[in-house]
């Protein structure tokens, strides 16, 4: 396409940083018993922070990438949106990307859906793009296993965490599991246990080896600790709080939330139970379709009584989207 339409192409080897940032944190994160989220660090240190210092070199001034999202100026502020498509809309992986390095982005297919964009390249003679397969799994971890991946990339993991308890939430012991990477919460398929009923990933205990089944309804929390913020709309919300919509993975719809934001974490209240709220993945804020900000889930809980009154008393008196 580059040599067709006479522009330059150039190939940059980010490998390094690519480990450094990525997949050592993604190995990282599920030996600590959390369930990361790789393609949002690539987004935000591959994508735009390792590209915009190659960009430097080469005297360009911007950065366009094919995300669907939008991204605007107003008040001061670089702000990301959902895309025109919603069924694409990649807002939710790019809440960690910085100011600064918004104001040097180019979104040139955030007005346009992924129907229009093929047409465009049939139209074009494209037709090697029109046939290429998308991808939703991890480019760097083959057919999707990333249990596979974990074994080979830590030699003798199997054997430092094997022989660990499946727990109920009471602590009684119901079985043994393969060892607490292995699980993420949320988890109900290949448990390799039968307890007569769905039983579902409700907490990884990584410090005892434990992996915590439980029903569905035990799997709800609703409330979490967000931390290592990056905010985009505003640049600070400490004693404002605010209702959002809130979601807790890609696939999320999200869900109503009030937001409490003390220095570099945010306590977030959800007006219903949310499912499978699992630490290591990323929570973004919406309000509409604006991207308000995110962070890193680092634990889930359930609200008590009291808090959940003052909880109502906050969202009668924020604004509502």
């Amino acid at each position: 396409i580059a040599v067709e339409l006479g522009f330059p192409h150039l190939i940059l080897d980010i490998r390094e940083e690519f480990g450094d940032y990525v997949i050592n944190h993604f190995t990282g994160e599920y030996l600590a018993g959390r369930t990361p989220n790789p393609c949002v660090l690539c987004n935000t240190h591959i994508k735009w922070d390792a590209l915009l210092r190659r960009a430097d070199k080469l005297q360009c001034d911007y950065i366009a990438t094919g995300h669907y999202a939008k991204v605007r100026h107003e008040n001061g502020r670089y702000i990301i949106s959902r895309g025109k498509d919603l069924n694409k809309d990649q807002s939710y992986a790019l809440w960690g990307v910085s100011q600064e390095s918004l104001s040097r982005t180019l979104l040139p297919l955030g007005e346009l859906t992924k129907p229009e964009i093929r047409a465009f390249a049939q139209a074009k003679g494209f037709t090697d793009l029109l046939n290429k397969p998308e991808s939703y799994e991890i480019c760097f971890v083959p057919d999707n296993d990333y249990r596979g991946f974990l074994k080979r990339r830590v030699p003798g993991l199997e054997a430092q965490v094997q022989g660990g308890d499946f727990v109920l939430e009471d602590g009684t012991v119901v079985g043994q599991h393969q060892g607490y990477p292995f699980y993420t919460v949320g988890q109900r398929k290949g448990l390799g246990i039968t307890l007569g009923y769905p039983v579902y990933v409700i907490e990884i205990r990584k410090d005892q080896n434990q992996v915590v089944l439980g029903t569905f309804d035990e799997l709800s929390r609703d409330g979490m600790y967000v931390h290592q913020l990056t905010m985009s709309k505003y640049p600070d919300l400490t004693g404002q709080p605010l209702e959002t919509v809130t979601k807790v993975r890609y696939n999320d719809a999200g869900t109503p939330a009030v937001f409490e934001q003390t220095g570099d974490t945010m306590k977030v209240f959800f007006g219903k139970g949310v499912h499978a709220i699992a630490p290591g993945q990323a929570a973004v804020f919406y309000e509409g379709d604006d991207v308000v900000g995110g962070g890193w889930i680092k634990a889930a809980f359930q609200a008590t009584q009291a808090a959940k009154k003052a909880r109502q008393y906050a969202s009668s008196k924020t604004m509502r989207v």
